[in-house]
């Protein structure tokens, strides 16, 4: 036990003593978090650019009706040049150029902004589609009508911060875990220090057991930081009751990825190659995985593909818990998945370790 505690110690120490570890570990995955969250921070609330050509009753009947929402809607310009208001659509200057001759509405808009020109297209046709449902309950007010009540399943605060801390918070403890275990490895021995370790009187278990634990409390800080930041007023992360699920599903995450940078550590010979294999397995899986994005919003195949990755099976149980409320239960069938993981690939490397480079 005394060998498991100095060997713990030391193996901390020269973790937070080495500046260059703290930033690829914490502070460099938390930049992405800034950034991103900063960056879509409004995302849900964009509104359409719009040039409006002469007068146009569809919009000013809207703008009298509800003009709260209206502003939300929309930034509208007003301009009597069609072919103007047309080039400035073309260049990218406004999302719509819209003009009305009697009951016919005319909408210019851009194929090469395909998400703006939806959003455009369809909050028009909805305006103009209410217009005439409003005119038809006038003519024939004794005849029925469907009516669609549209109700988000998550909470109105929801935004993109909810979907980044997950992700994000994923792929930091697979840089930690991954990068960790193969510099430890590589480095101890090419120092010759596994060897020394081997002949001492510290235990296999001993040595592996502290690497560990300096990884879990290493997760620990990261899910302590991530939630503070994220937390700020100006992100405005709302987690859910079961956060704190986030916890073992991150240990158990380490662990996976602990057992991945075995893997990588067996095979380098240098810390450059440990960090150029690392990056190799660690960036295309945060891809494949949804820490930057939501995985429905990728092709099939991708989405196919990420289901051999440990990292989508840890975004997908913390957005559970941490974001959606999903109770613990639901998150067995990704923890059974990771430990799996854990067991072959940890068997894998079991296999591969070496002493020294003879």
């Amino acid at each position: 036990m005394k060998s498991f505690l100095s060997l713990t110690k030391a193996l901390f120490l020269g973790f937070v003593r080495d500046k260059v570890s703290l930033f690829f570990v914490i502070v460099f995955p938390l930049m992405f978090l800034v950034i991103f969250g900063a960056l879509f921070q409004d995302s849900g609330t964009a509104t359409t650019k719009l040039i409006q050509i002469g007068d146009v009753p569809v919009l000013d009947s809207m703008a009298e009706a509800d003009p709260d929402q209206y502003e939300a809607l929309f930034e509208v310009t007003h301009d009597d040049d069609l072919d103007a208001a047309v080039e400035a659509v073309r260049q990218g200057d406004a999302d719509a150029a819209i003009k009305q001759d009697g009951d016919e509405v005319t909408v210019y808009y851009s194929a090469a902004d395909s998400t703006g020109s939806a959003m455009v297209l369809s909050t028009v046709d909805g305006i103009v589609n209410a217009g005439n449902l409003a005119q038809l309950q006038a003519a024939a007010p004794d005849v029925p009508q469907i009516m669609v009540t549209n109700e988000q399943v998550e909470s109105g605060s929801l935004s993109a911060i909810q979907y980044l801390t997950p992700g994000l918070l994923g792929w930091a403890v697979s840089i930690s875990g991954v990068f960790g275990a193969a510099a430890t490895l590589v480095d101890w021995r090419r120092n010759k220090l596994l060897r020394r370790l081997r002949l001492s009187p510290v235990s296999i278990p001993a040595v592996i057991g502290a690497r560990i634990g300096v990884s879990m409390v290493t997760a620990v800080v990261q899910l302590a930081v991530f939630i503070a930041v994220a937390s700020l007023p100006f992100f405005g992360l709302q987690l859910t009751g079961y956060w704190w699920m986030a916890l073992p599903i991150l240990l158990i995450g380490t662990l996976t990825f602990l057992a991945v940078g075995m893997v990588v550590g067996a095979i380098a010979k240098t810390s450059e190659g440990a960090s150029g294999l690392g990056n190799l397995i660690v960036m295309p899986m945060a891809f494949a995985s949804g820490s930057f994005f939501p995985l429905e919003q990728s092709p099939q195949w991708l989405q196919t593909i990420s289901w051999i990755s440990p990292l989508r099976y840890i975004n997908d149980a913390l957005l559970a818990v941490m974001v959606r409320g999903n109770d613990p239960i639901s998150v067995l069938p990704q923890i059974g998945m990771l430990l799996a993981f854990t067991l072959v690939v940890g068997l894998v490397a079991w296999r591969m370790f070496r002493w020294d480079d003879l």
